[in-house]
Formats: C-alpha cells, sequence, structure tokens
C-alpha cells in the first residue's frame, strides 16, 4: 500500500475517533461548581458522572450501566404498578443557570400514566461540594403513590480501603461493606434502615479516608417517614437509595417531598462527615427547642453521677442503689425494670398496681427518695399484649397500628410464653389517653420519678383510615408523640421535676424526651462479634442537645422475671459472670466515659464490691472523674480526638440477653481482639477542651501526642491539667501553638487532659 493511502486512512480514522469523542461528550450534560461536577445523559436523565474535582476522583464508576434515576410504586383500584425513567417515551433537560439541572420523563407508554409527568431538579451548593437533588411527581390524580424511589446513585466507584458509616441509634461503621454484603445470605444484598427510628439522623457515608468519601443525607426538618439504603446489585455494584412513603391519598393530583436529599463529596472519615450533618442539624428546631439545651431537663437529672439498673421489687432494685450511693458519694439514680404487676413483653399495659402491692412499693420509693435516690420506671410506650383482659375489655384492637391488609401488627417478644403483643398507633386519641393516665398514675400515686418509654425512638406506618391521620407515610407519628409527651407532663405537677426517657435516640425526639437510652456500647453482648464496630455518631452530631446514657454491662448472670414459666428459670439466679469476662464490662464502662453517656450498670448487687472488687472500683473512679469534668462529658461538644495508638488484646466476649436465657442456655463465650485505651474529645462552652482516657490494660501506657492550637480553635498559650477521681492537677504549660501531652497512664485508670487557654 503506497504511503500516502496509509496517511489518507489514518486522517479518517482520527477524523472518525474525534468525531465519535465528540458526540460523546455531547451526550453528557454537566454542572460543576469547581468543587464537583455532575454529569447526565442527554436522551435518557441518567446519572453517569459524578467527580470529586478537588481530590481528583471519580465517585461513579463508567463502566457500569447506570439504572433508573427514580422509581415509583402507583397503585389504582386494580392494580400496583410501578414506573421508572425507561417507562418515558419523551424526556428533556435544561440548564436554567450553571448550577441547576431541571430534568423532565413524560408520555409513559401505559396508557394509564399518560397525565403523569416527573421532574427531577438537581442543583449544586455554590460553595460546599454539595448537591440538591428534589422529585416532582404531577398528573396522579385517581391515583395512590406508595412510595418514591429518589434518588437512586448506582455504579458507586470502587474509592479504595472503603468503610460506610450509619448512624444507626448510636451509630456503626464497617469495613470493607462490598464483601460484607456479597457474603449476604438475603434474596437481596442490602443495608436499609428506616427514619425516624432506628436511623437517628439523616446521613450514611462510605468513604476511604486517605482519598474521598460519599456523603448521602437528607434535610427534612419535619421527620418525615423514609428509608435509605445500600446495596449491592447483579454486576457487584453499589447503590444507594432513598425510599419515600408519601401518604396514600388518591385525590392528590401531584406529590413533591417538602425535602431534598444531599449528595455530596469530601475528604475524610465518618467524623468529618458527622461535622458536615452537623453543621445542618444544630440549626434545625429539634436543636433550638431541645429540652436539654432549653434548660428543661430537671437538675437532678443534669447531675446524675450513676444509673443502677435492676429489676424486680424494691429490696433487689433500690438496696443495691443505696449501696453504690453510699461507696460513690454521689448522685446515684434508679433504671428500675419489672416494678410491674404483669410479666414482661407479654402482658403490657396491665402496669398496675406494682407486683409488691402499693402500700409497699410507695413506701420503699419514698423512704429511698429520702435518701436522693430516684427512679424511673419501665412502661412500653408501643405494646399491648393481645392475650390480656384488658386488651378485650378495653377494645383496644381497633387504636392498634394497621398493616396495607388492615390487620393489626403484631410481634411475639417474650421467648418463654411466646403470647403475641400488638403496636399501638399513637395517632389514636384512644392510646395516648391510656398511656398517659398510665404516666399519671405511675408518678402521681405511685410516686416514681418519671418513666422510660420503651420502643420511643421508633415510627411506624399505619394504613387505618378511622384512625384520623395521614394514612400510611407522612409525619404524624412525631407530631402525635409530642402531643403524647405535652399530655403526660400536663397531668403532673411542674415541681414533680419527671424525667421521660426513651429507648434509642434520635434527632426528631429532642424536644420531647429529656434522656435517652444508648445501650450500643455493650453491642456485643447482646449481638455478639461481627463486622460492625460502634462508634458514637449520634453523639458527634447531638451531644450538647440531649442526654444518653445505660449500659448492658454487667458482672453477674441476667435475671428471670418470676411471672414467666418456672420451668425456664436458671437454677442459680444472680449467679456471678465468669472473671474472664471482666475485662468485657470494662470496655463496655471506657466507651461510655470517652464517649460521653451517663454511666450506668445493670444487675448491681452489693457483694460485688467485694467479689469484683477491681471492677466496681473501675466503676467508681470513673464516675467521680467524670463527675470532675461535666463541662466536657455531659455539656460538650465532640471533637477529633488526637492521634493515640493504642495497644490491642483478644479476650473473652461474654453474649447473652440481658434475661436468663431459655432452657438455661444463657452464655455464649466469644474471643475478640479489641483495644485498651478508649479516648473522646469535648469542646466546653467556654472553649476549653477535654480529652477524656480511660485504660482497662494491665500495663502502664504512655500518653505522648502533640498538636498545635489551631486544630481545637485554642489560643497560642495556655496550660494542661489531669482530670482524675480524687480532682485536678497541673501537668504542664504551652506556648506558640504547640501542645505536647507526655505522661504515664496508670493500668485500668481513667482521666481527661484539660487544655486551658491563657486569658
Amino acid at each position: 500500500m503506497k504511503k500516502s493511502s496509509i496517511l489518507l486512512i489514518c486522517v479518517l480514522l482520527l477524523i472518525t475517533y474525534s468525531c465519535c469523542k465528540r458526540n460523546a461528550v455531547t451526550e453528557i450534560i454537566y454542572i460543576d461548581n469547581g468543587k464537583i461536577s455532575l454529569g447526565f445523559n442527554k436522551k435518557t436523565g441518567a446519572f453517569i458522572s459524578f467527580r470529586d474535582l478537588i481530590n481528583s476522583q471519580d465517585l461513579l464508576d463508567n463502566k457500569i450501566p447506570q439504572i433508573s434515576l427514580w422509581k415509583i410504586e402507583i397503585s389504582t383500584s386494580s392494580v400496583i404498578e410501578t414506573l421508572d425513567m425507561n417507562c418515558a417515551s419523551k424526556f428533556s433537560c435544561s440548564k436554567p443557570d450553571p448550577l441547576t439541572l431541571i430534568l423532565k420523563w413524560k408520555a409513559f407508554a401505559d396508557l394509564r400514566n399518560k397525565n403523569v409527568q416527573v421532574t427531577a431538579t438537581v442543583s449544586l451548593d455554590n460553595n460546599k461540594s454539595m448537591s440538591s437533588w428534589k422529585i416532582s411527581i404531577e398528573g396522579i390524580m385517581g391515583k395512590q403513590i406508595n412510595q418514591v424511589a429518589f434518588p437512586i446513585i448506582s455504579g458507586i466507584a470502587d474509592l479504595g480501603e472503603e468503610y460506610f458509616a450509619v448512624p444507626s441509634w448510636m451509630g456503626q461503621v464497617i469495613k470493607d461493606p462490598r464483601t460484607a454484603l456479597s457474603q449476604s445470605t438475603g434474596q437481596e444484598k442490602k443495608f436499609e434502615w428506616s427514619y425516624p427510628g432506628q436511623l437517628s439522623l439523616q446521613c450514611l457515608t462510605l468513604y476511604d479516608p486517605q482519598k474521598c468519601g460519599l456523603y448521602a443525607a437528607c434535610n427534612d426538618s419535619l421527620g418525615f417517614r423514609k428509608s435509605f439504603s445500600l446495596s449491592l446489585d447483579s454486576l457487584n455494584s453499589l447503590v444507594f437509595k432513598m425510599l419515600n412513603y408519601p401518604s396514600l391519598d388518591s385525590t392528590l393530583t401531584s406529590y413533591s417531598p417538602s425535602y431534598s436529599s444531599i449528595i455530596g463529596s469530601y475528604k475524610g472519615d465518618w467524623i468529618t462527615a458527622a461535622g458536615i450533618y452537623r453543621e445542618w442539624g444544630s440549626k434545625q428546631r429539634w436543636s433550638k427547642e431541645s429540652r436539654f439545651r432549653s434548660n428543661l431537663t430537671p437538675a437532678w437529672l443534669d447531675s446524675t453521677a450513676l444509673w443502677v439498673w435492676n429489676r424486680g421489687k424494691s429490696p433487689n432494685v433500690l438496696k443495691p442503689a443505696e449501696d453504690m450511693k453510699q461507696r460513690l458519694g454521689l448522685p446515684v439514680n434508679v433504671f428500675w425494670h419489672w416494678w410491674h404487676g404483669c410479666s414482661y413483653d407479654d402482658g403490657f399495659p396491665e402496669y398496675i398496681p406494682p407486683r409488691e402491692g402499693k402500700e409497699s412499693f410507695v413506701s420503699a420509693i419514698s423512704a429511698s427518695q429520702d435518701k436522693g435516690i430516684r427512679s424511673i420506671v419501665y412502661m412500653n410506650q408501643a405494646l399491648w399484649g393481645i392475650t390480656t383482659e384488658s386488651w378485650k375489655n378495653e377494645n383496644a384492637a381497633p387504636a392498634s397500628a394497621k398493616n396495607p391488609e388492615g390487620n393489626t401488627i403484631t410481634q411475639v417478644f417474650n421467648i418463654f410464653t411466646n403470647k403475641p403483643t400488638a403496636y399501638m398507633c399513637i395517632g389514636t386519641a384512644f392510646w395516648k389517653d391510656k398511656y398517659s393516665s398510665l404516666c399519671d398514675s405511675a408518678v402521681n400515686t405511685y410516686k416514681a420519678n418519671g418513666v422510660y418509654m420503651d420502643m420511643a425512638c421508633l415510627s411506624l406506618l399505619c394504613y387505618d383510615r378511622s384512625h384520623g391521620h395521614p394514612v400510611g407515610g407522612g409525619n404524624y407519628w412525631i407530631e402525635h408523640f409530642g402531643n403524647l409527651t405535652r399530655q403526660i407532663r400536663s397531668k403532673i405537677p411542674s415541681q414533680n421535676q419527671i424525667v421521660l426517657a426513651g429507648e434509642g435516640c434520635g434527632e426528631v425526639w429532642l424536644p420531647y424526651l429529656d434522656l435517652f437510652l444508648t445501650l450500643d456500647v455493650s453491642k456485643e453482648r447482646y449481638a455478639g462479634i461481627g463486622p460492625w464496630e460502634t462508634i458514637p455518631f449520634f453523639q458527634a452530631v447531638y451531644h450538647q442537645y440531649g442526654i444518653t446514657y445505660g449500659n448492658y454491662s454487667s458482672l453477674i448472670v441476667p435475671p428471670y422475671d418470676k411471672l414467666w414459666p418456672k420451668e425456664y428459670a436458671p437454677k442459680e439466679p444472680l449467679k456471678l459472670l465468669d472473671k474472664g469476662f471482666n475485662k468485657q464490662f470494662l470496655m463496655e464502662q471506657a466507651r461510655s466515659f470517652v464517649w460521653g453517656l451517663q454511666p450506668t450498670i445493670a444487675n448491681y448487687q452489693s457483694f460485688l464490691a467485694s467479689d469484683r472488687m477491681e471492677e466496681i472500683k473501675y466503676l467508681l473512679n470513673l464516675a467521680k472523674t467524670r463527675n470532675h469534668g461535666l463541662q466536657y462529658l455531659l455539656y460538650g461538644k465532640f471533637l477529633r480526638s488526637p492521634d493515640i495508638n493504642s495497644p490491642e488484646e483478644g479476650f473473652n466476649i461474654s453474649r447473652l440477653s440481658i434475661y436468663a436465657g431459655k432452657k438455661g442456655n444463657t452464655v455464649t463465650t466469644l474471643h475478640g481482639t479489641f483495644p485498651l485505651i478508649y479516648s473522646g474529645t469535648w469542646q466546653a462552652d467556654n472553649k476549653q477542651v477535654g480529652i477524656a482516657l480511660a485504660s482497662i490494660s494491665d500495663n502502664p501506657f504512655r500518653v505522648d501526642f502533640s498538636l498545635h492550637s489551631s486544630d481545637y480553635e485554642l489560643p497560642p498559650t495556655g496550660k494542661i491539667n489531669i482530670i482524675e477521681a480524687d480532682g485536678k492537677r497541673f501537668l504542664t504549660a504551652y506556648s506558640n501553638e504547640k501542645i505536647h501531652v507526655d505522661f504515664i497512664l496508670n493500668p485500668k485508670s481513667l482521666c481527661i487532659i484539660e487544655i486551658v487557654p491563657d486569658k
């Protein structure tokens, strides 16, 4: 072949390649704010490009085919069908300004949906690596929207050494979520959480701390029901999805959530993501109206140095608390289960009279109050046993929560009797009246100092149209929970200073509850050892807005309710756990200390002070040290801790229910490797910084780290103190913005490193 022919062919190939490349580029429409760039297919609206420009990182894999950006489940009187963007025969997009893109789908093939039009608006923040995603659906007259999945972010790129963090109540993080999902045996390989409920705030993040992170959140300030998920599809690609649940209303002509999804990127880890979310969350109504921040929580609650979580009649609850208070010399209060007359987990709500009788109960609780000990008593806020006499006599069924088929939602919790309980609908006046009257009796008649409202920080979808609330989705659950707490408090004189506590934690409950039970510090005790690691995600965002407490941490075998079947009762009640589990007890207490929880011990008995002397001494020192540093560990704002290279050690873990297990199977022994030094850093209102340290090691540990004062918004000069159980001592001074801490932390000891700037 002649050279001229070869040259001509090369030129033609080059022209063809250039044209193809140019056409491929023109198929994508971009929005770009100099920090992130988002690209969508001009013909379909598929999300095909997400690039972090600052960190030069693609967050989508362009080799993975992109699925629909949204999916809608619609029902009419006769059928339920699903629409996505592939069902539309017409698509258009426009760019009204450089940071905004409007995507529209219409002309759906199914004639029943010919008037439906879906619009997605994606806008970039002017100054941040964040984008706002909003959806609107029109032309739905005569139809019901059951759920709307939007946004669906598919083809998420492998970021490298990946971690996935989610505020599942207190919070948890998993390394290599793709592998964990691939090993799932479920029909769908998916992690999913509902909000408001087990998801305590509206944010999750996938990240490689050395490269980049995907931030997915929602800016819903009204508590609408939704769910968040991360799944692995058939191509082994990660997919993020936010599922929205509108109220079922066929008279509506359109649906557009009042909130947007927030999708962005950042460099850092879950603490960085928590800081991004806190910037928004701290400005919301629930933060401004939180009972703790508004000084509405009773002073006795704020000053509580230790909770004793015991069960049964008053001698097994109040006497051990009095013993603990005498040893500690600080305020000790009681978290009281099984005080009630009914069997636990199946006889609710037949709590009254107490199982030991009115006179004995009131006499004991009054005597304990005279000694400065207050009690909050257990009453489940959601359940009614359907085998109880009151279920039938009070005709409770109509006020129960219903599923879409109209049936009462039930569940069996009691593994000994297998009797079912029904979920009650908080939107009914019947249940609010019933529960508030029980609280009235518990406090005004039986002299309790508050109520622990079990299952409070959860919400349900109720489909009973007779209840008067929107059907299915919406935010009525939170609205009615607020009404319930106001109704409870209206029946009790303000001078009583009652506490309303709830299970779990959640941002939307901050204006209504005084106290939140966060048991994730004891995750191994109830869930065993798995790939998820507990983190203080909720505290990192909302510590200064809500008091958290709780711990399954116990040194004895859990108790057994005497009202349960006798054949399952343990032969040795309250038997000491093996000494091999003592380090687990210390670990649970250390976590709660450094993460800012009010300390709690479960199943305390006075003989533990001698039989488990070292562990009880640790707890007493912990409570005393914390009491000297309340400006940090109660009122402080979460900060990132300096790097402290903790040694690790393998030790035994007891996995067991908080109750004696069925048929004598009480304790499972596991073995894991855990840190021996725990830390948490807090900023006081006066900008001083406290770094809490807790050792569970048998050996001394040298604490040696340096940092710049500007890292913690501190002036260039100041001093460093060490706060311990017996008080505060001066360690050293710092100057020229250079803070250096170097001292020996004794075996199994606790302290707070206090950094105080010069005036």
